[in-house]
């Protein structure tokens, strides 16, 4: 694709990279097929192709409107576009210049509405920090019973964390807490926890390492999302040192986010180099286990269920395939699900933002997770877990729980 961007922005770092994207692009329209959200609203502008063209004449000088945002923010960020693209366009990387150029030149002649400035403020200021959310989510829980029945439905269960393995074993890995996992199900990592401590390994947490950035990073908040990330760099550093041999992630929103922390930070002379260690030791706990002889985790009883995987997770770490043999390979029975590449409507702070286009997903996703009626749910990523849950008769939880049984 030719480009034409203005002189201010061809040759900053984000203009060089944005060029380099752009003329990949082949305007093919592959990308649209696998689009949920041009699926959906069936407009060209809400699709990948669309807002490639729509991100390319802001760059090339042309005057945002508010259509322009509209349409960048109804993106999932699901990346089932990149996954289609057969160019290898990093629409991802497109996406966040894009999201953040335009907020630039739309913050004072075309601010949001207040509505939405104040929301985006609570969810930057609540969400990434942990004794922030766990506090609200907490005083939620107390008053569950007299929440609207919509609000009602948004407020997961309470779990108790349960007990966390001593660190015996020379075979060590750090793990990701994150902001939201720790309140909602903080019983995840402990799970992962045991299930390592029985394949010979023991998992440390690092109580400085917080949230991922990918929040912030998302609602374009760059400068936080890298304070978030270099946070993190320190706060693992020690043990990375020290010889622990990945650093496991639960969450695959918060798993692609740190593989991402190289790209972020390529321009940081304090952090790059830093930034490409992490990146580069960062682990799905599926590509952890797919190592280890986790046959031997095969509990007595299994049962038949229906697998979920998070676009993070198949389109943005590229895992696929994975979780599922090692799921069968310890007796469970996985159910065909239909449409199992779309997105369910969680995509992080989306079902907040965007919560009509989300409804319609999430319906879409829990119909076809049930149809076969499946004993339990199982997914990799604590949003879609608590999203699905809203909606599922079904129990839904993280697949680590089924070889701690």
């Amino acid at each position: 694709m030719k480009t034409e961007l203005t002189p201010d922005i061809k040759n900053t770092a984000d203009g060089k990279l944005a060029d380099s994207i752009l003329r990949n692009c082949v305007h093919c329209g592959f990308c649209n097929a696998t689009c949920p959200t041009y699926q959906t609203l069936g407009d060209e502008n809400d699709g990948p192709r669309g807002r490639i063209y729509l991100i390319k004449q802001v760059l090339e000088g042309k005057a945002v409107d508010e259509s322009t945002r509209t349409h960048l923010d109804r993106c999932l960020s699901c990346l089932n576009c990149e996954t289609t693209c057969p160019s290898g366009v990093k629409y991802s990387h497109l996406l966040d210049i894009g999201r953040k150029l335009v907020e630039e030149k739309t913050r004072k002649h075309l601010p949001r509405s207040f509505k939405e400035r104040t929301l985006r403020t609570l969810l930057l200021n609540v969400l990434p920090y942990r004794k922030r959310f766990t506090f609200l989510f907490k005083s939620g829980q107390i008053v569950k019973p007299f929440l609207p029945k919509k609000l009602r439905q948004k407020m997961p269960r309470s779990v108790a964390k349960g007990t966390w393995p001593l660190r015996e074993h020379k075979r060590r890995m750090l793990v990701l807490d994150g902001c939201v996992q720790p309140a909602l199900s903080p019983d995840i990592n402990t799970v992962t926890a045991r299930v390592l401590y029985k394949l010979g390994i023991s998992l440390i947490r690092q109580k400085k390492a917080g949230c991922c950035g990918a929040v912030s990073q998302h609602l374009s908040a760059e400068e936080a999302a890298l304070t978030f990330m270099k946070n993190n760099i320190d706060a693992w550093w020690a043990d990375i040192e020290s010889g622990v041999e990945a650093i496991v992630t639960t969450a695959s929103g918060c798993g692609l986010m740190v593989k991402e922390y190289a790209h972020h930070l390529r321009n940081d002379p304090e952090y790059a180099e830093k930034a490409q260690r992490v990146s580069a030791l960062c682990k799905d706990i599926s590509e952890i286990i797919t190592e280890e002889d986790y046959k031997k985790l095969t509990p007595e009883k299994t049962t038949e269920i229906s697998w979920h995987p998070p676009c993070t997770l198949q389109h943005g770490q590229k895992i696929k395939g994975v979780v599922e043999k090692i799921l069968e390979d310890c007796g469970y029975v996985l159910t065909p699900i239909a449409d199992a590449h779309l997105c369910c409507g969680s995509a992080g702070t989306y079902s907040i933002l965007q919560p009509v286009i989300s409804k319609k997903l999430q319906i879409n996703k829990i119909t076809n997770l049930t149809a076969n009626k499946p004993k339990m749910i199982v997914t990799a990523n604590i949003g879609c877990q608590t999203h699905l849950q809203e909606v599922s008769d079904v129990p839904v939880v993280h697949w680590i729980h089924l070889l701690d049984r």
